[in-house]
């Protein structure tokens, strides 16, 4: 286990190896129960389409002055409507968003006394990040925050040649980067009510305590535990992490040139996240006119339809013994007996009967099973219908015999996971 630890930090863009262990027990507990994350790559850049921040790496001086002269009167995005993108998210199952208030650029997504780039320094001049928090609170998500202790803003101000992570360019090496931070730090704890979780992408140095005394309760990700991008672990892994994707082939909003995945390879990706343990933080990148792309709106949609049937098989889970088997992947409701045995054999039409056969999960005289999102009880239009879901063990394993009654769609088939919950499970004795 220890090597699948190691590459999961390895895949990170930015991971600090040695921890503090400074995020309360039962707020990981809490985090972990959460499941599902919104993230959110938004900032200046976002009108030439371009890689967020990182393209000013190389950049010649005249790509540098248009990113603070031109840039910024330009920046006015017409269409942002933050309560749209909180409805949207509470509507795809959404449990908590990280905001991208600094990333490396060093433009700030708020209001700050630090620096005068910022967005207040904008054609649009409102704060955006007090918006963005402030709707996603009304809509019942947590907040949270994206930091970039890296800040090629204030490296570029002390003649620094911009590199990425060199020690001219940490902060631990420049004292004024790690104040200049731990400022913005206060600042953003300070008037944006209450931040849950924060991810810094970075070396943060002191700025883990600083988050601390502000809120004891939150949970720090980034820098505190696994947090791979773009790639999930091969197995269990016992400790609190959580990946994060983007939807195409970008973080920041790019006009053209992206493959978006299909909504159920976002589906599948949040169940293996589930089984192996840890959570899934889905990107979205907001364009020029504040607007989430039409293409990232139907994904989230989609997601939020699996989820309005399959959520209590999402929140509040931990791994089974296995994370999975052939055609299936497990989750266990924390605390209980109660197994869910994800069926990822699709698609599965409605009125359809199956047979399978699961190998790593048995069951008592107690135990109960049905698909997720049903009764079990009634197929329209055919009353007649036995519909009854049957199970028995025996030395091969689980056999389950079950009908989808449940309809999403008016086509009738359903090309996600259907998933069982099986409870007063066990393990098999293997």
């Amino acid at each position: 286990m220890g090597d699948k630890l190691n590459r999961i930090f390895v895949d990170d863009t930015i991971g600090e190896l040695e921890r503090s262990r400074g995020n309360k027990p039962d707020r990981e507990e809490w985090f972990l129960d959460q499941g599902l994350g919104l993230f959110i790559h938004w900032s200046l850049d976002s009108i030439i389409g371009s890689v967020i921040s990182h393209w000013m790496i190389g950049a010649n001086k005249e790509q540098i002055r248009k990113m603070y002269e031109v840039l910024p009167p330009l920046f006015d995005p017409v269409r942002f409507r933050p309560a749209d993108w909180a409805r949207l998210a509470a509507t795809a199952g959404i449990r908590y968003s990280l905001f991208t208030t600094k990333h490396h650029s060093g433009f700030c997504m708020f209001e700050t006394k630090t620096t005068p780039f910022n967005i207040m320094n904008t054609a649009f001049a409102r704060d955006a990040t007090k918006e963005i928090m402030a709707a996603f609170q009304a809509a019942g998500i947590n907040t949270g925050i994206y930091f970039s202790p890296l800040d090629f803003n204030w490296c570029l101000n002390a003649g620094e040649e911009l590199h990425f992570m060199t020690p001219e360019v940490i902060p631990a090496n420049n004292p004024g980067l790690m104040e200049y931070n731990e400022t913005q730090i206060r600042e953003l704890f300070g008037k944006y009510g209450r931040i849950d979780t924060v991810f810094f992408d970075g070396p943060p140095a002191n700025l883990k305590n600083v988050v601390w005394e502000l809120n004891p309760d939150a949970v720090i990700t980034r820098s505190e535990m696994p947090t791979p991008e773009i790639g999930l672990p091969d197995d269990i892994v016992p400790e609190p992490w959580e990946a994060c994707y983007f939807m195409g082939n970008a973080w920041n909003y790019k006009s053209t040139n992206q493959a978006y995945m299909t909504g159920t390879e976002i589906i599948n990706l949040l169940i293996e996240a589930r089984a192996k343990g840890g959570n899934l933080v889905i990107n979205v990148s907001p364009n020029h006119y504040g607007e989430i792309p039409h293409e990232q709106e139907r994904l989230l949609q989609e997601l939020g339809l699996f989820m309005f049937f399959c959520d209590e098989a999402i929140y509040g889970v931990r791994p089974w013994h296995i994370a999975g088997e052939e055609n299936f992947f497990f989750t266990r409701k924390r605390g209980t007996d109660t197994v869910y045995a994800f069926n990822m054999h699709s698609p599965w039409r409605h009125g359809e009967r199956r047979g399978l056969t699961i190998k790593n999960v048995r069951i008592t005289p107690a135990t109960e099973i049905e698909i997720v999102g049903q009764s079990g009880k009634v197929l329209e239009h055919h009353p007649e219908a036995d519909t009854k879901t049957r199970f028995y063990q025996d030395e091969n394993g689980l056999h389950i015999d079950a009908m989808r009654t449940y309809r999403p769609y008016s086509s009738r088939d359903w090309p996600n996971p259907v998933i069982f919950r099986i409870t007063n499970a066990i393990k098999p004795n293997f």
